[in-house]
């Protein structure tokens, strides 16, 4: 068995925890309408953002989803400015006018999220490309789901990086669901971490609940990515444990949640965060209190920063336009 340093795993446990305790905290304010921006909760595919974004570096470029408010923060956003945002307020990461699916910070080279399935494919290779004429030895991550599967763009851009041998990985996070139809409605029976191999991609699937694993992966397409020898298709087997878009999707008289109870059950008892802190606990990496602790401490901070985000002005009336466009040098 692989060991690893104890701050190492430490962190990713933290990464983990602090993403799952800012999702569920939302999920209150979002049933009492005092959040008003669509927000699709990442609860349960922690493992893939933490276990990706564990090998970054800061000046690697992430992409992300409608769904990312968990790839902000594994990148290094702030919870203050995350949970600002998603309330609306003038202190959040888009100064409250872009919502939840509209998460950036540049500074982290977190280069945004889209509410457009697949939307941010495209962009993403571009940013690879100007890494590949800069010769800057940066990785592009672009996170998406299994719904951007079926879209042209992807086998587009995964044709393009192939073409130029780009630094890019490409991650599917498949939950197994497109909003609320199943992957056996909407593709053949064919994985879809098949579709990179015609474009000649190193291709993975990996289980998205074993943070490890995640991170093992992640570590060896990046290297290829360094190596200038072209991009990686890596399909991250994960499930929601939330609703598509809010807390539940059965909430309100709108039963849209087709998902059978026992396939929900049986997802629970896969998880990501359990079955990482039973792995530290048997392999004498931390005792149950200390995991208890690690817990409180993202508590608190989240708790500080919902604070901060609920004192926070709203943006002025005549802020709509003013940050449309941003020249910066990254």
């Amino acid at each position: 068995m692989k060991t690893y340093p104890k701050e190492f795993l430490i962190e990713l446990l933290r990464k983990m925890v602090t993403i799952r305790i800012c999702e569920e905290r939302l999920v209150e304010p979002i049933l009492k309408g005092e959040v008003k921006t669509p927000c699709h909760l990442y609860s349960g595919e922690e493992a893939i953002a933490a276990g990706v974004c564990s090998v970054l570096s800061t000046s690697d470029y992430v992409f992300g989803t409608h769904r990312s408010h968990g790839h902000y923060l594994a990148k290094g956003g702030a919870l203050k400015e995350i949970l600002s945002e998603i309330l609306g307020k003038e202190t959040g990461c888009s100064h409250g006018v872009g919502g939840s699916m509209h998460v950036i910070d540049p500074e982290r080279r977190f280069m945004g999220a889209a509410p457009i399935v697949a939307g941010t494919i495209s962009l993403a290779t571009g940013a690879a490309l100007a890494s590949k004429i800069r010769d800057d030895k940066r990785a592009t991550v672009c996170f998406f789901g299994d719904g951007a599967a079926g879209q042209g763009v992807l086998f587009e851009s995964l044709n393009f990086a192939a073409l130029k041998r780009l630094p890019i990985v490409f991650v599917c996070e498949n939950n197994m669901y497109s909003t609320h139809m199943p992957i056996g409605e909407c593709r053949p029976d064919i994985p879809i971490v098949e579709i990179g191999k015609p474009f000649g991609i190193a291709s993975y699937q990996v289980d998205g609940n074993d943070v490890l694993e995640v991170y093992e992966t992640a570590k060896k397409a990046v290297e290829v990515c360094r190596e200038g020898k072209g991009p990686v298709f890596v399909e991250c087997l994960t499930y929601r444990l939330r609703g598509h878009v809010g807390p539940d999707d059965n909430i309100q008289g709108a039963h849209t949640d087709i998902r059978p109870p026992v396939e929900i059950d049986e997802w629970k008892n896969k998880e990501p965060i359990v079955r990482f802190e039973k792995y530290l606990m048997e392999n004498g990496v931390l005792l149950e209190m200390d995991i208890t602790e690690i817990k409180r401490e993202a508590e608190k901070a989240v708790e500080d920063a919902f604070a901060f985000a609920l004192n926070s002005p709203y943006p002025g009336e005549g802020e709509l336009g003013k940050y449309v466009f941003r020249e910066s040098e990254h």
